[in-house]
């Protein structure tokens, strides 16, 4: 009787353990089956190393077409976390217009011949007829050659020179190296331009920049820029103080001033101080204003709490005109001040004399032709500095320039925040850290474990 009932019990808890284990595969079969057809996970890292960048999301969740991305690698090097297939399979989830295809070179050498191919970890984004090639295995690359594909044709970024401004081939800290490096990124051609030599803006011209000219701009030089913008034309006009330091003079540009005010912008002769100490916490100085206040215009309509920063910049005010219209872009905090004290060695601030802001130190204007589909546009900043290469890629610079370029060539669907470059994450320690860190691991531990041991052979001996 007692070996019956045995039986039926071990018979009864061989049942429930096997249908307890059938569930739980069920349920693995069931997450795994759902995990491969919705993939969901969660970047947890500080700087968001592992999530896509609102620019990459806005592109690829609008694609009107589709695109295919192809990637020339051997096949160990495609798996692995942070590598190439990492990255690309988070493009391959965001719209089903995108594909991602993986060849190994030595597998298929047709396929790499054909696409020409000549190293390995070669990535190339094809939309429709057009096929471009990413420098590099990284989204800032990957996303430029995916708008190049898309937008096809080449936009041709004119700078102005011959009056002391900044050059894009000057790698130098006040250089625009890294400016040109960006626009190219981003399917822009790069040339500088004379005015002086030729009172005109050559046609190639999709848009011209002025940066920060020292020296006054004849009046053939205002008038070829006045033609090219109320002709229909784009530009970016960047205009510093004009200060006097000892050994670093600028202009007045009056000139270029009064083309401005003709389209309702006042570029007012002051510096802007900011004396709020925000900027001291990422190392600039009061001469060096911090912007988070942005408008509603489409240029910084993305640039909600992201900061910026414009050395030596001068305020500017707006007035209607009867040809078009002006937008204020973005401000400063109310603790800024602006000194029209512009020609000693050193600027004081005086509060009892100078005005407190805030101040608008960007706008943004358009110019109505008369033409059907013809409208001229124009962005004016108080300050030439904030795109050269000592603060290009300080927080938002770089997102707000290129926003800038986007919508003066009418690609305001661009206009978003761009890749993050990797954080530098690096752990620093000084002589005594190592020597600490030297005895509490190598010597330490194993001395705590060895101690623990006897203790426990002492007590059972």
């Amino acid at each position: 009787m007692a070996a019956k009932w045995l039986t039926a019990k071990q018979t009864k808890f061989t049942a429930y353990a096997v249908v307890y284990i059938a569930i739980v595969l069920a349920v693995l079969g069931v997450a795994n089956f759902l995990a491969n057809r919705h993939t969901k996970s969660w970047d947890l890292t500080a700087n968001k190393r592992f999530s896509l960048s609102d620019q990459t999301l806005k592109i690829v969740n609008n694609l009107q077409q589709d695109v295919k991305i192809t990637y020339f690698d051997k096949s160990s090097q495609f798996s692995g976390v942070g590598g190439a297939k990492d990255l690309l399979d988070r493009y391959d989830a965001l719209s089903t217009k995108l594909s991602v295809d993986y060849v190994d070179p030595d597998k298929k050498p047709q396929l790499a011949k054909q696409a020409g191919v000549r190293s390995y970890g070669t990535t190339f984004v094809q939309v429709g007829d057009r096929k471009e090639e990413a420098k590099s295995v990284t989204e800032e690359e990957i996303t430029g050659a995916l708008i190049r594909a898309m937008k096809g044709g080449q936009r041709t970024a004119c700078l102005v020179q011959g009056s002391g401004e900044h050059t894009f081939d000057d790698t130098g800290r006040s250089g625009y190296s890294n400016f040109k490096d960006q626009l190219e990124r981003n399917n822009y051609k790069t040339q500088t331009i004379s005015l002086l030599q030729k009172a005109e803006v050559p046609k190639e011209c999709t848009l011209v920049i002025v940066g920060g000219p020292r020296r006054d701009y004849l009046q053939p030089q205002v008038d070829a820029l006045k033609n090219y913008v109320e002709g229909g034309g784009r530009a970016l006009i960047m205009l510093d103080p004009p200060v006097k330091f000892k050994g670093d003079e600028v202009d007045e540009n009056a000139a270029l001033a009064n083309l401005l005010a003709s389209w309702g912008v006042i570029v007012n002769k002051d510096l802007v101080l900011d004396t709020s100490g925000i900027g001291q916490i990422f190392g600039l100085s009061e001469a060096v204003p911090l912007v988070t206040t942005y408008e509603s215009h489409a240029i910084v309509r993305e640039m909600k709490e992201t900061a910026t920063a414009f050395p030596l910049a001068r305020s500017i005010d707006t007035k209607t005109f009867d040809k078009g219209s002006v937008e204020k872009l973005f401000s400063t905090s109310g603790n800024a001040f602006a000194t029209t004290n512009l020609a000693g060695g050193e600027v004081r601030l005086d509060p009892g004399k100078d005005k407190k802001g805030p101040f608008t130190l960007g706008v943004a204007g358009t110019y109505n032709t008369g033409k059907d589909k013809l409208q001229g546009r124009f962005v004016v900043v108080g300050s030439s500095g904030w795109v050269a290469n000592n603060i290009f890629r300080f927080n938002g610079n770089r997102d707000l320039a290129i926003n800038m370029m986007n919508w003066l060539t009418s690609d305001e669907d661009l206009i978003s925040i761009r890749p993050k470059e990797p954080e530098d994450r690096r752990l620093s320690l000084n002589v005594r850290q190592m020597r600490v860190l030297f005895f509490a691991c190598v010597l330490g531990l194993p001395l705590m474990i060895v101690a623990a041991g006897l203790s426990v052979w002492w007590k059972r001996r």
